[in-house]
């Protein structure tokens, strides 16, 4: 089988090209490297059933070309921030809509089997019910990401049962581990090693999310890849969550920095770190362990084996 991963040199990307590879499996990589790194995928240069294309989906002929032979393509490609400091909107309507949308033109003329596509938990906004379960709505993101991440569903979704291929979306939660470049254990390592004493906490504290082990999830995507349905939702996180304070105080004693004092900066909207940011989130997993998955780290160690990664990577 070959296989295509747009995204494949970023941080979830290469851990499932490293699992299909070992898998048996044909790899194809299409990688803009904006935000990933070849080595992330190192170990698979020179062998014969991997290739990686240095390219950009918004470029529609370079799409043509990565679909081209495929199977099933797994679009993990997308830009990554949150936070509208981090990413104008027109970041995320090329780099997330649009880019989602020539690959959709070039698979609908292909014959891919599957698409898999990784969303987010911040589709649903700012939930009413949690855990929260994939037929929750009204879906009201609350960030451009959100936003975004939804339109990208809607046209999956409509090209899978127009055009006849299987669709599997993945509404995610926040992903940890190793090879991470972003996110609030990074941010958190990095002000620590310039500013030893004081650790900076965007918000109240109190933000309450899910966290899972990248090899939680890539065992979690290719599972519900099984589903033999036209197209899938599946909430992808871990059962339980933690707080921001929590990560810190964890951060802090993983990196070498127990004494460190924390400082929050109270947040805006009710103590959130930035606008934008759902402040509870939980994901109701039900429906993907039916299918035999379940997460083998809870939400506090997923967090302890990246800091402790991050904090080496870092040093």
């Amino acid at each position: 089988m070959r296989v295509l991963v747009t995204g494949g040199a970023g941080f979830i990307g290469s851990h499932l090209v490293d699992r299909l590879m070992a898998d048996g499996c044909r790899v194809r990589v299409l990688d803009n490297l904006a935000s990933g790194s070849r080595v992330n995928l190192s170990q698979w240069e020179g062998n014969p059933t991997f290739e990686f294309i240095r390219g950009d989906l918004l470029d529609r002929d370079t799409a043509r070309r990565a679909v081209e032979g495929c199977d099933q393509v797994f679009h993990m490609a997308a830009n990554p921030e949150v936070r509208a400091n981090k990413a104008a909107p027109e970041d995320h309507f090329r780099q997330n809509i649009e880019a989602t949308y020539s690959l959709l033109e070039a698979v609908r003329a292909s014959g891919i089997d599957l698409l898999v596509f990784t969303s987010s938990s911040t589709v649903y906004g700012e939930a009413d019910v949690i855990p929260t379960l994939e037929d929750y709505g009204p879906l009201k993101p609350i960030s451009l990401y959100g936003a975004s991440k939804l339109a990208c569903e809607a046209m999956i979704s409509a090209y899978a049962s127009m055009y006849g291929f299987r669709a599997v979306i993945y509404r995610l939660a926040n992903i940890v581990g190793p090879r991470s470049n972003h996110g609030v254990i990074w941010d958190f390592v990095g002000k620590l090693r310039g500013e030893p004493t004081v650790l900076e906490v965007l918000g109240d504290g109190s933000q309450s999310k899910s966290y899972l082990y990248v090899s939680d999830c890539v065992e979690g995507l290719l599972k519900g890849a099984e589903s033999d349905e036209q197209v899938s939702i599946f909430n992808l996180g871990s059962e339980d969550r933690v707080t921001v304070l929590e990560i810190a105080e964890t951060v802090k004693r993983v990196a070498g920095y127990p004494d460190a004092s924390i400082r929050l900066t109270g947040g805006v909207d009710g103590g959130r770190g930035w606008k934008g940011d759902v402040k509870l989130m939980q994901l109701d997993m039900r429906r993907l362990k039916a299918l035999g998955w379940a997460p083998r780290h809870n939400s506090a160690e997923a967090v302890r084996l990246t800091a402790e990664n991050v904090a080496l990577v870092r040093r």
